[in-house]
């Protein structure tokens, strides 16, 4: 076991079927690679049981947290919340559908001694071929346009120092989220290190990513290069409900108006 503190953001939407396997997965696995973890289930509002799963494994689970926005925000808007909750030095997240292996982490944090962010790219890809053809050409213009260099944009397995986090925090509440983030970190000169990691089909249930996302996400990258808009965040205001088998803590950061509380992330 290495010296890593880590905070592992995992957002969740109607994973209901997924996401036992996922907590029970990462928890084998940050138990193996780290010294203090903390993993933090952000519900994005789902319509079926994914936060009462999340609590359940809560109770038995003292590392474990669960953050709920009352409404679907957007995996953007997910992560985000997650970013902003977390409270050690090194911040990674993945996704709930188990289409990854978690001890692939160890080659991301071994990577993040030298580099502020360090990016999976997936071998094998277990994808259908048309997501799999649709995710080169997206790669492939968002180098050109954006100098983002990386290979695998959008793999959900991702580990970034805290102070470049800070730095980085997406305005994107879609799925443009990832590309955001990179765009940022090229535009800041932050060394960004590719490692390869194992992929897997999904194991239950559905992606909520669909061919729809596909013109939603070219319609944010186009105006994003076009306006230059890469190197100073803007943030927008979130809120989530921390959820506890023994409590309900309401967070921190009101998208109305009122008192904003300075968030875990920016201290």
């Amino acid at each position: 076991m290495d010296d890593w503190r880590l905070s592992l953001i995992v957002p969740a939407f109607n994973e209901q079927e997924t996401l036992r396997q996922a907590i029970a997965e990462a928890d084998e696995a940050l138990a193996r690679l780290c010294s203090e973890y903390e993993l933090l289930i952000v519900d994005d509002g789902s319509h079926d049981a994914t936060s009462t799963v999340a609590l359940g494994e809560a109770a038995v689970r003292p590392w474990l947290r669960v953050l709920r926005h009352p409404v679907n925000q957007g995996y953007g808007a997910a992560l985000r919340s997650g970013f902003e909750a977390a409270r050690l030095p090194f911040i990674a997240f993945t996704d709930a559908d188990c289409q990854f292996y978690l001890d692939d982490l160890a080659l991301l944090l071994d990577a993040s001694r030298h580099a502020p962010v360090v990016v999976g790219y997936r071998r094998q890809r277990q994808d259908p071929w048309r997501r799999r053809f649709l995710s080169r050409g997206y790669n492939l213009l968002a180098r050109t346009l954006l100098g983002t260099s990386v290979r695998d944009i959008d793999c959900a397995l991702k580990v970034f120092q805290r102070e470049a986090l800070v730095r980085l925090l997406p305005e994107s509440t879609g799925f443009f989220v990832n590309t955001e983030m990179l765009a940022r970190a090229a535009a800041l000169n932050l060394p960004i290190v590719e490692v390869g990691v194992r992929h897997r089909p999904r194991l239950k249930g559905c992606s909520s990513v669909s061919l729809r996302e596909v013109p939603r996400t070219l319609a944010r990258l186009l105006p994003f290069w076009w306006r230059g808009s890469v190197v100073t965040p803007r943030p927008t205001p979130r809120r989530w409900i921390e959820l506890t088998p023994a409590r309900l803590t309401v967070s921190t950061r009101d998208p109305v108006g009122g008192t904003a509380v300075p968030t875990q992330l920016a201290s």
